[in-house]
């Protein structure tokens, strides 16, 4: 009987992942909740055919040129500014995404981001934990969405999705985006197209939905940041190198900005060789301004679960040599 392909799945699954793939081929599996070291990843890719990745993981040109057996990067994931496409297509191995799945629990987040740092839900619990609250004081007094405007970076599904979900808060929505809504789905979203300059001078509230690239890299910046209204909030549940970290940890301090909450952060954005290697401190300290989660996105169970389902699927049809579901590049037959 001929030995089995081998499969590494570089973070822990569920056990109906691990059920969909373990009669087919042989598993190397990450049965902790700690990322492997880049270089176990390394070595236990060497003489696989199949690699289910994550955030944490990245690929590029020498790590396919140690893995000659290599058939496909199954990414459960989106974003996938880790991995190198063009390298994957030159030594001919798929790279899936997953692209749908992440998209209304990443919107659901953005939106409790959002009303978290505006009312000052951290601050408040808080301060019930330290027993200092005796009754209402008036204090804590943040801002509220209805009659406010909130401006969207990115009209894609996930700027689409987080436009839905506002749409019952009776606040102003515009957004920019280098391609304009066709004029129905605008209109049923109760949007605005706005330039960026434009949206960043009028919005009480800026939502971060554009992924990373050349672009897009520290699109928020120092500049960006000062032609914000004095008090302006923002909130990046997307890709953490779109802002300049350093910059709104002088914004929070010099109070230009009210408050930031983030989901992502610049330093695992692995793709960029000069990425910091940690969130600034000084961030980090404005405890009263900041609002963070760590990249959970995407965390909801039936949500993980249909990721990685979706991922193992692709592998099997790799493996067959099918086309694989969710396939971002060619590489013949």
């Amino acid at each position: 009987m001929a030995e089995r392909p081998i499969t590494v799945i570089t973070h822990r699954v569920f056990p109906e992942t691990v059920a969909i793939l373990q009669d087919w081929t042989e598993l190397r599996l990450n049965e902790g909740e700690a990322s492997w070291p880049a270089d176990e990843v390394h070595r236990l890719c060497r003489d696989a055919s199949a690699m289910m990745a994550f955030m944490p993981d990245s690929v590029n040109e020498a790590f396919l040129a140690d893995c000659p057996d290599l058939k496909i990067v199954a990414c459960a994931l989106k974003g996938y500014d880790n991995f190198d496409v063009e390298a994957c297509t030159r030594r001919g191995v798929w790279i899936t995404i997953v692209d749908d799945l992440l998209t209304i629990p990443t919107a659901e987040l953005a939106v409790g981001l959002l009303i978290g740092i505006a009312r000052h839900v951290m601050a408040g619990d808080r301060f019930i934990r330290s027993g200092a609250f005796e009754a209402w004081r008036p204090s804590l007094y943040g801002m509220g969405l209805s009659g406010r405007t909130v401006g969207i970076v990115g009209m894609g599904k996930v700027g689409q999705a987080i436009a839905q979900r506002l749409r019952g808060f009776d606040a102003e929505l515009i957004y920019a985006d280098t391609q304009a809504l066709d004029p129905v789905t605008a209109a049923s979203l109760q949007l605005t197209h706005a330039g960026f300059e434009e949206l960043i001078c009028r919005s009480d509230y800026t939502i971060i939905a554009t992924p990373l690239n050349s672009e897009t890299l520290h699109l928020i910046d120092a500049g960006a940041i000062r032609m914000m209204k004095p008090g302006a909030i923002l909130v990046n549940p997307g890709r953490g190198s779109v802002v300049d970290e350093e910059a709104v940890a002088t914004a929070l301090s010099d109070g230009q900005l009210a408050g930031y909450a983030a989901d992502v952060f610049e330093f695992v954005d692995w793709a960029r060789p000069d990425r910091p290697r940690s969130i600034p401190k000084r961030l980090l300290d404005q405890t009263e301004r900041t609002l963070f989660t760590p990249h959970i996105g995407s965390a909801v169970v039936d949500v993980r679960k249909a990721i990685e389902a979706e991922a193992a699927t692709s592998i099997l049809e790799a493996l067959r040599g099918d086309r694989p579901s969710g396939a971002i590049n060619d590489v013949g037959s």
